[in-house]
């Protein structure tokens, strides 16, 4: 009796112990997407064989703040970067704490969208063959290299021109006194060259 009341309060704890373990998985990746599409387009950026990276680590607000850009993607019928101000500025408002030396108005160092494109393996692929964002997300250049944090957000409107809108921050986590030795030709923007994917329609 006492062997089976041992066995039993053992399956219970395992049970428990492998269902909360399951639970921080699902959490860990609503922290890196906001819906399954996002998750799988995060774990092709990590999981690629060109990623140049050692760490990415999951970060919720990121996530919610590149929900937040989807919908407003769709809301506008736009794929645009600087909607509502920069992609830096969308951060920092947000309350994600970006570097000192990252820009402000007009700036990008954080940001990859896209449009119209049905799922991650596909908008993946468009993202690798757009030189900007691919510097970007896989870390090619040293400044984005050192980028340790990463959120993505997707949205679905079937009213809205492109459907599907895809958003993906990766940034370099908050420290203390944080400095920099890049020089202000190191530091890329993809601002400046509006990098934005749409399929056409």
């Amino acid at each position: 009796m006492t062997k089976t009341i041992i066995f039993a309060v053992i399956s219970t704890i395992a049970c428990c112990s492998l269902a909360f373990a399951a639970d921080q998985s699902a959490t860990s990746e609503q922290h890196c997407g906001n819906v399954e599409e996002a998750q799988t387009l995060v774990t092709l950026i990590k999981a690629d064989p060109q990623q140049q990276r050692s760490e990415l680590r999951c970060n919720a607000l990121l996530t919610q703040l590149a929900l937040e850009k989807a919908k407003v993607m769709a809301e506008h019928g736009l794929v645009m970067q600087n909607l509502n101000g920069s992609p830096n500025s969308h951060l920092r408002n947000g309350g994600y704490q970006l570097p000192d030396y990252y820009g402000g108005m007009m700036s990008n160092q954080v940001e990859a969208i896209a449009g119209g494109y049905h799922s991650a393996e596909e908008v993946w692929r468009a993202f690798k063959q757009s030189t900007a964002h691919r510097q970007h997300l896989l870390g090619e250049l040293t400044f984005y290299r050192e980028q340790d944090e990463i959120g993505v957000g997707f949205f679905r409107d079937k009213n809205a021109p492109h459907v599907q809108y895809w958003v993906v921050y990766v940034s370099k986590g908050h420290r203390a006194n944080q400095k920099t030795e890049f020089t202000s030709d190191q530091i890329p923007n993809k601002s400046m060259f509006e990098s934005v994917l749409k399929t056409d329609k």
